[in-house]
């Protein structure tokens, strides 16, 4: 849905419908894990996101090729192991502002 183009000019929409779009892409309790450990390790392999996790293998793997679709992830080949990254740095900066939040869940 987009936002409405009269209330706010068309760089303010872009930016909101911007960080809709990750807050969409992360909101999985897995995936969230998966950044934060991305913040702390620059470049991680399928299996050593899954062994911090404690995460089955191929859960992981479906989270994470989804998260690169979609561009918050980047990934390379490194012999036979895919290394990930993050690619999309602003994801930090939002998940940092969500957990400095006040809010009484």
């Amino acid at each position: 849905m987009a936002v409405e183009a009269n209330i706010l000019n068309q760089e303010e929409a872009e930016k909101l419908e911007r960080i809709a779009f990750i807050l969409k892409v992360v909101a999985h309790p897995l995936r969230l894990a998966i950044v934060h450990i991305l913040e702390q390790h620059p470049e991680l392999s399928v299996s050593q996101i899954c062994t911090m996790l404690g995460s089955e293998q191929s859960l992981t793997s479906h989270h994470l090729q989804n998260m690169k679709l979609k561009g918050i992830l980047a990934s390379r080949r490194d012999g036979r192991s895919m290394l990930y990254s993050l690619k999309e740095r602003d994801v930090s900066l939002i998940i940092e502002c969500l957990e400095n939040c006040q809010c009484n869940m």
